[in-house]
């Protein structure tokens, strides 16, 4: 099925999305503020940046020891994994600058942990967000064969063991992108009708992945493979390490936001109706967690409050924790779910027993 032929049902609960857009307007427009990033979001880029390159630049000109190159690539880890949670992120939104370049220079940091920044809009953008848990649609929930994220999809024997197994698959996502991910992504997207939302030449999209991979390798990995003194090994060693703290930071973000014993995974039906609201169908399939851990809430890019996000993507992260607020006393008020774990721990326990319960139950 298209994308384009996939309808929300308008005429259900329309009303809080409309009360609570005017609601959050209100909040910006009284106290005088922008909705996008601001002095704090600045020094957080400046500080996620300088976390990647600076032990890159560390690791080129004075590491001469396995110890200390192993610890500049888990630096650098740590630095990717926030770029993409707290920088990219928005900047892809549109959320970052009111400035358009500001928000494409930005959002092609994703560069940094080697994917392609239109295939992630595809993926995120148009397909995660406006289709959250819509199995076919959503590709967060289809991690192929090897893990069953949604009800719908075929269930094998070895689903059983997923919630054992699943975490360490998730420290190969960003490894996925350097690899094969984007170039089977520009072809199903192509078919899909959706690579035009990004441009209207593929081949020329399909060189530019090309070029940045070539360019990524050979700095992130080449350079140090030529001026680091230690085993070339040790350094492909190090630079997939990096890589998998980074995937599984994402992982561990991302997944306990949806697949959780909450969600309900709507579908269409032959027609392609969807019988819910948008916004309600984003209240029910995203989870918040942990939302007064600050210093977690910074470094994760306020996606530990995802309904926010989803519900207001064009709004900078670094106001999400006020307008959390609102958003709930909305949801309230029109006896819609809000659903919030206290800790991430809690979410990732959530989380686990949504897994186990995906690869033993064929029905929900």
């Amino acid at each position: 099925m298209q994308y384009t032929n996939i309808k929300f049902d308008r005429s259900k609960n329309v009303e809080f999305y409309k009360t609570l857009q005017k609601r959050v307007r209100s909040y910006f427009k009284e106290n005088n503020i922008s909705r996008y990033g601001n002095a704090a979001m600045v020094f957080k880029t400046v500080f996620m940046v300088a976390l990647y390159v600076v032990p890159f630049i560390l690791l080129l000109t004075i590491v001469n020891s396995v110890g200390l190159s192993f610890l500049m690539w888990g630096l650098m880890g740590l630095g990717v994994g926030g770029i993409g949670l707290s920088i990219m992120h928005d900047a892809n939104h549109g959320a970052y600058s009111k400035n358009k370049n500001v928000n494409k220079f930005l959002g092609g940091l994703i560069g940094m942990a080697g994917g392609s920044d239109a295939m992630w809009r595809i993926q995120h953008n148009v397909l995660h967000h406006t289709y959250t848990n819509v199995t076919g649609m959503d590709e967060d929930i289809d991690p192929g064969k090897v893990m069953r994220f949604s009800p719908h999809e075929e269930r094998f024997k070895y689903h059983k063991y997923q919630h054992i197994y699943a975490w360490f698959l998730y420290g190969l996502m960003t490894l996925m992108w350097i690899t094969v991910k984007d170039f089977k992504q520009i072809a199903k997207f192509k078919g899909m009708g959706l690579t035009q939302t990004q441009t209207n030449s593929v081949n020329k999209l399909l060189v530019r992945i090309i070029l940045n991979k070539l360019v990524y390798y050979g700095i992130v990995l080449v350079l140090p493979l030529i001026f680091v003194p230690i085993p070339w090994y040790l350094t492909v060693l190090g630079f997939l390490s990096m890589h998998y703290i980074t995937g599984f930071i994402l992982g561990i973000i991302f997944q306990p936001a949806h697949v959780v014993p909450s969600a309900d995974y709507p579908m269409p039906d032959e027609s392609g109706n969807i019988k819910a609201d948008w916004a309600v169908s984003q209240l029910i399939n995203t989870a918040n967690f942990a939302p007064k851990s600050k210093l977690f809430s910074w470094y994760v890019g306020g996606l530990n409050f995802q309904i926010e996000h989803h519900l207001f993507p064009n709004i900078c992260h670094v106001h999400y924790k006020k307008i959390s607020k609102i958003v709930k006393e909305t949801a309230e008020e029109f006896n819609l779910p809000y659903n919030s774990e206290k800790t991430f721990a809690g979410a990732l326990k959530s989380h686990g027993q949504m897994l186990r319960k995906l690869g033993t139950q064929d029905k929900l």
